[in-house]
Order: structure tokens, then sequence, then C-alpha cells
């Protein structure tokens, strides 16, 4: 098990920085509070894109109420395993989702359970190519100086979990690995990890101005 761990690559994941500035445009962006809400239930959920945009309205409202539980009826391996999944939701999420579903009220956006969570302007399910545009497009406005992909949402869920618990257990019921092996590689440094080693201790930091003589600009 450790040697696999060992061996496989480090899931990639936004910084924090990414994070909080992501939500914050989509958050200030009067055409943006359905993202907010999509990243913000990825980040606080781990689920995965397919299983973001499989959710209805009766999968995480009850009399429209956000659930403690969301039911998952699509995920990684439903078509083995059958019947559903819960996903334990916080109170944080749990406000957001409670204004997001006065706001689908205002918008007159269908409530009906079996009606589509995340909808489209014409009033449909969000397919996976407009969940990656829409990233894309937001990343711009967020001012990203990379290009990630949204299923780095759930490797930062994960890393974030982790992070905050160092539990390795917890960590793998969160993200509903069926193996612990899988989850093993969410112990390795992150890119927050590399971001905060990279500012205490920099070679300019350990070794002072001469370095900038001594260090030819990059060809690149």
């Amino acid at each position: 098990m450790a040697n696999y761990a060992d061996g496989a690559r480090t899931p990639r994941t936004l910084t924090e920085r990414e994070q909080r500035a992501l939500l914050k445009v989509t958050g200030e962006h009067r055409a943006g509070f359905r993202d907010h809400v999509l990243y913000a239930v990825a980040l606080g959920t781990g689920l995965r894109e397919h299983e973001l945009i499989a959710l209805s309205v009766g999968d995480v409202f009850r009399d429209g109420r956000p659930r403690r539980r969301l039911l998952l009826s699509v995920f990684k391996g439903a078509g083995k395993a059958g019947g559903t999944q819960e996903v334990l939701m916080s109170e944080s999420l749990r406000g957001k989702l409670r204004r997001f579903h006065q706001w689908k009220a205002r918008e007159r956006e269908c409530l009906d359970d079996d009606a589509p969570l995340f909808v489209s302007r014409l009033g449909r399910r969000l397919s996976l190519r407009q969940v990656r545009h829409g990233f894309i497009v937001w990343q711009d406005r967020a001012g990203f100086e990379r290009r990630v992909t949204f299923h780095m949402l759930r490797h930062s869920a994960v890393t974030n979990l982790y992070a905050l618990t160092n539990d390795i257990r917890l960590t793998q019921r969160f993200a509903r690995h069926c193996s612990l092996v899988t989850t093993m590689v969410y112990r390795h440094p992150s890119e927050d990890d590399l971001v905060k080693a990279s500012r205490g201790c920099g070679v300019e930091r350990r070794l002072g101005p001469t370095c900038q003589s001594r260090c030819p600009p990059s060809s690149r």
C-alpha cells in the first residue's frame, strides 16, 4: 500500500487563493450565482462533475429545505453497486443552498423533485461541456495564472479535508473511495504546501541578494 501511494502521482489541486478567488468572482457577479453554488457544492462535498450535473432538486431539498445528507443516484460505480449514496453537507453549505432555492424560485425555475438542480439559460440540465466551458470563463475572470480542470475541485475538496483532520480514514469516507490505497496519495504535499514552502524557504531569502547576480535569467 505504501509503495503504491509513494509512487502515485500527487493529485493536482487549486490553491487556497484560487479557491477563494473563484468563489468570490462568481458570488459577486450578477450572472454567476448558479456557478457559485455549483463550485461551492463541489468544494464542500467532493462530488465529481457528472455527479453534480445529475443532481435533481429532490436529491438536495425536501419540502424546500436543504437535506442534511445529499442523495446520489448517479455516482462512480453506480452500475455495479446500485442503490444510492449519501453525502453529508455542512451547515454553511446548506445555508448557501437555502439561498439558491430562493434564487431559483425568483428566477421561476422548476422546483419539482425530479427537475434538474443546475440548469442552463434554456432551462435544461447543464451538460459537461457547458460546465467545463463556464469553468474556463470564471478562471479568466478570477485572474488565474494557469489553467485548471473542473475535476481539480474534487481533488481540492479531499485535500482540504485531509489537511484539516490529518485523518486518512475519514478522508477515505469523504472521498467515497472503495480502497484506502486510492486515498493515500492525498498525504503527499499539495499545491498550497509548495506555494508556502517557496515563500518561506526561497533561495533569495536563504542566500541573500548575491543570488540575484549569480543566477542568469531563465531562457524560457
